[in-house]
């Protein structure tokens, strides 16, 4: 299992797509948007769901915790299954939301990636994607890694998501 966690706009979903054209074996994908696209839309703007403020701050609630800890388990029941999964999230939470996932992983191979990019970067690319609230890859960027520890980090500010790719593959094996 291959968990990459950076702050939006920081390149891992285009990551995750070259590690599954350059890694041997078929990887399935998933991610903290498709986690978020998959909620009832009532918790997409709840207290107790999640609420994406006008600043790009992200706040979740008790309702959105307790979906996250089953789409973790169930992730883990994949790998655990035999499944290779990659993993594209945002610790919003930073060191604690490293250790939910490690509860849900324990006793599984896990490759911790951090993915960095420079935050004036990534805000250019909140723009120009425009399906981000403005603000949120700069709120992100650092906040993300605080206390995270991991195997291997990459940077995106000026690496292409191919070289990355690359670079975390051979850490695979």
């Amino acid at each position: 299992m291959i968990i990459l966690n950076g702050g939006s706009s920081s390149g891992k979903s285009g990551i995750v797509r070259c590690l599954q054209d350059v890694l041997p074996d078929p990887w399935l994908a998933f991610g903290c948007d498709s986690f978020v696209d998959a909620l009832p839309a009532k918790m997409q703007a709840s207290d107790e769901g999640i609420v994406i403020a006008a600043d790009g701050g992200v706040s979740v609630g008790a309702d959105f915790r307790a979906l996250e800890e089953a789409w973790t388990d169930g992730i883990a029941a994949m790998v655990r299954a035999g499944a290779r999964v990659v993993i594209d999230d945002v610790f919003l939470g930073g060191a604690a939301s490293q250790q939910r996932w490690r509860k849900a992983l324990d006793g599984l191979d896990v490759l911790w990636v951090g993915v960095r990019c420079d935050s004036a970067v990534a805000a250019g690319r909140e723009v120009a994607r425009g399906d981000r609230v403005q603000g949120m890859a700069a709120a992100q960027a650092d906040a993300v890694h605080e206390g995270v520890v991991y195997d291997l980090e990459v940077d995106t500010t000026r690496a292409e998501s191919m070289a990355c790719a690359r670079t975390i593959a051979a850490r695979v094996g």
